[in-house]
């Protein structure tokens, strides 16, 4: 594993070491939960738009545009 160093406020390191230890965790795992997180992020949303694109080929609507209740209905 290869080690970065980072600057930021010193409340806020703080504050993260505090969160972090009533989570019983470190800073350093959640920032490399973080990192990770961050890194698949574009990722997935080529994959969520991708996943769009195909679906709109699927269905069709006629063209009819749908309100905003509508389209959240369950």
């Amino acid at each position: 594993m290869k080690s970065i160093a980072f600057s930021a406020d010193a409340g806020l390191i703080a504050a993260a070491r505090r969160r972090a230890r009533a989570e019983r965790t470190t800073l350093d795992a959640e920032f490399r939960l973080w990192l990770a997180d961050y890194a698949g992020r574009k990722h997935r949303g080529d994959s969520a738009v991708a996943t769009i694109h195909e679906l709109q080929s699927e269905i069709a609507t006629g063209g009819r545009q749908f309100t905003r209740d509508e389209m959240n209905e369950r």
